[in-house]
């Protein structure tokens, strides 16, 4: 159990720490289906931090955050057509930066797709062609088999439910469809059935848990048209994609946004101004609810009974105090969670440093090591010293 001692949260002795990267996010783009995509702040998705060119540097980094690193290689490089050999040299360059946190102590929670993949899984339909899943579950079985002896954690798919929306319904993501729900559903449906064989596929060479990491959000409706929809789409997107991978041993579960809808969302990006007006807490995103957590963690472990990890969660500014308060605040509710009974086991932080936030751009910074986007010069903030301080203390003061 954790415990409460004086002014100090403390943690059970076997919760584990850690922070999380998504390879296209850090590396150069490669033929992946993100390369040239044009963000929402003018940047192109081309050049993102040259994690390729500071791996050993960004090794030691990760090494001061906890014992687990969430991440995922880059499929295309690995793999230049469908059911080729993984390319060697991308092999040992991977196999180094894992060799060296192997040797500092820090394991893997390896994650298999991360809303990027080759071009020609893109052409072909990507996960709404059924077709195509004996191309991924190839690539799955050589990372198996590349990567395995890292592993402490499996994830299989990141966020499938954001990436079948952002892709198929709000048109954000590559191949950036708009309005097309049923092709979401499709996607859905067809990253299940990956998600099931790859699970066996795993377990016949490892012993490691297995999961996924669903994305969560806190819905709420302004009015009674905003209430239906949030009704909608908190079942569509969290306990419809759930039922949809429950074949897993831990639920990873991400967390970082609370959502009005009126009946159209509400968000900090586009609608800033009214937040403020309202005096409604936001970070560079979203409204800040951390209390949604919460709601989230008691749900899942009433629904399924099965160890949860935070598997990613954080605070998009640039204020560092702010990110300080808001890993106070979350981690405040995760230590409540665990007084309550429910089994979570670990927290892994978004993220490891600044990277290219997908269809918004670099200038959405997320991480406790600051990037200098101009130098590609890394430096650890007040927030990454104090969350630091937390996964070598195994807690934090109150």
């Amino acid at each position: 159990m954790s415990t409460k001692t004086g002014h100090q949260f403390n943690f059970p002795p076997d919760f584990f720490w850690g922070t999380s990267t998504a390879f296209a996010q850090v590396e150069t783009a490669s033929a992946h289906s993100w390369r040239g995509t044009k963000a929402l702040d003018g940047a192109i998705f081309e050049r993102t931090t040259d994690h390729e060119k500071h791996r050993l540097e960004d090794a030691d980094l990760i090494s001061r955050f906890g014992t687990i690193y969430r991440c995922s290689v880059d499929w295309a490089r690995l793999q230049t057509q469908a059911f080729a050999e993984f390319d060697q040299e991308v092999i040992r360059e991977y196999q180094e930066l894992f060799d060296k946190l192997e040797s500092i102590g820090m394991q893997l929670m390896f994650v298999f797709h991360h809303f990027a993949h080759p071009i020609w899984f893109e052409e072909k339909g990507a996960f709404s062609n059924e077709d195509n899943l004996p191309a991924f579950l190839d690539y799955a079985e050589k990372c198996i088999r590349y990567f395995g002896k890292y592993v402490g954690y499996w994830n299989t798919f990141n966020e499938p439910n954001v990436y079948a929306l952002n892709a198929y319904v709000l048109g954000n993501f590559p191949p950036k469809k708009k309005g097309k729900l049923w092709v979401a559903n499709r996607a859905l449906r067809n990253m299940g059935r990956a998600h099931d064989i790859l699970f066996h596929l795993i377990r016949q060479k490892s012993d490691a848990p297995i999961g996924i990491s669903l994305n969560t959000a806190s819905f709420k409706g302004t009015n009674l048209l905003g209430n239906l929809v949030a009704a909608y789409v908190r079942r569509w997107f969290i306990h419809r994609a759930a039922w949809t991978f429950d074949q897993v041993d831990f639920w990873g579960l991400s967390y970082y946004a609370h959502v009005l809808f009126n009946p159209f969302p509400i968000d900090a990006i586009s609608q800033k101004d009214f937040l403020e007006k309202n005096q409604l807490p936001h970070d560079d995103m979203w409204i800040y609810r951390p209390e949604g957590l919460a709601e989230i963690l008691e749900d899942f472990h009433e629904q399924f009974r099965k160890p949860i990890i935070i598997t990613e969660n954080g605070l998009c500014t640039s204020d560092q105090e702010k990110r300080i308060s808001a890993i106070k605040d979350y981690l405040e509710v995760c230590h409540a969670a665990i007084e309550k009974g429910i089994d979570l086991k670990g927290y892994i932080h978004w993220s490891t440093l600044d990277n290219f936030e997908w269809h918004l751009g670099p200038s959405y910074r997320f991480g406790l090591v600051e990037v200098n986007f101009d130098t590609m010069e890394r430096k650890m903030t007040k927030a990454g010293e104090f969350y630091e301080k937390i996964t070598r203390e195994n807690g934090f003061p109150s």
